[in-house]
């Protein structure tokens, strides 16, 4: 992984920050559910592959686009909120990188998998827990969104994360391979 800012991560900052951004526009990105919380999000997915894919800082920048789009387009008291629906969003790639740089020397599958997970749960966790701090849902509420609509959101996040990192990983490795085409060998 390159060091510092780069063309490449500014590229895929942009890319993964528009699909979080499309995601909440079009309302694609969240699944309408019967529990407490009304829907389900994948919207944080792009973070998590952003931190694990070039980094922490990439993760936190597409955690603050989800998390302003999230704002912009608050339909509920509770996301009009920038501490609710933008502070803890920032975490989620940067989690997700920490959790896949810890673990990818032991097992890159099981890093992928875990970063996703733990990615997900944080934007569970942060939010839930900024809206019980700021009075927007009391404890209960939160451990019931949390159990019924996080911990599926993170099972999805783990699918879906594993599925496009490693493809991602798989298409990065054959680029780095000399073409046959041109010449060299």
């Amino acid at each position: 992984m390159e060091k510092g800012l780069t063309v490449r991560k500014i590229v895929i900052a942009g890319v993964l920050g528009a699909i979080a951004i499309l995601l909440g526009v079009t309302r694609i990105g969240f699944i309408p559910v019967p529990t407490a919380a009304g829907s389900a999000t994948i919207m944080h997915i792009p973070a998590v592959i952003g931190g694990i894919v070039e980094g922490w800082g990439v993760g936190l920048v597409i955690g603050l686009i989800f998390g302003v789009s999230s704002f912009l387009n608050a339909t509920v008291p509770l996301f009009k909120d920038p501490l609710v629906a933008i502070l803890p969003r920032l975490f989620i790639g940067v989690t997700a990188y920490l959790t896949y740089a810890g673990l990818r020397r032991v097992n890159e599958h099981a890093a992928i998998g875990l970063a996703g997970f733990v990615g997900s749960m944080t934007n569970t966790i942060l939010v839930l827990g900024m809206a019980v701090v700021r009075g927007y849902m009391p404890f209960g509420v939160a451990v019931s969104v949390a159990v019924f609509s996080g911990l599926p959101e993170a099972i999805v996040s783990v699918i879906v994360t594993l599925a496009v990192v490693v493809a991602w990983k798989k298409i990065g490795s054959a680029g780095k391979q000399k073409s046959k085409i041109s010449g060299d060998f």
